[in-house]
């Protein structure tokens, strides 16, 4: 049966060196440290790739590792991200990687949601499931 947990999260990014060091190539990578809080208490960490010179466009792909309880259960998951943003339209894609549950996560499956308020809060809509 679906679940679905929403909750706020805190984000840090920090630049990392890239494989491609030409400045002008619009390419760079980062490190992802998140906290999150409600039913999904955890905290999580990744890299990303991302591409893109324009302030409104561009694109990123992301994996991170979710450590903690997701309504009391424990355990840990990957996260894989798929992003675009075309023109100021954005696009995101974030899945729970099969098979990376461990622990009382593990079988888990899911999607989520990133949604940023004004003033840049940061919040997650997460629909899973765990297979019995």
């Amino acid at each position: 049966m679906k679940q679905q947990v929403k909750g706020a999260f805190e984000v840090k990014l920090q630049p990392l060196q890239a494989y491609n060091r030409n400045e002008d190539s619009g390419l760079g990578r980062m490190s992802i440290d998140k906290q999150f809080h409600g039913e999904l208490d955890a905290t999580s960490q990744g890299e990303m790739l991302y591409a893109g010179s324009a302030k409104d466009s561009g694109g990123y792909v992301a994996v991170e590792r979710v450590t903690g309880s997701l309504q009391g259960r424990q355990g840990s998951f990957a996260l894989q991200h798929n992003a675009t943003m075309t023109q100021g339209v954005p696009y995101l894609n974030i899945i729970v990687v099969p098979g990376s549950g461990t622990g009382e996560l593990a079988g888990l499956s899911g999607t989520m949601n990133i949604v940023i308020a004004e003033g840049g809060k940061h919040f997650y809509e997460f629909a899973y499931e765990l297979a019995p």
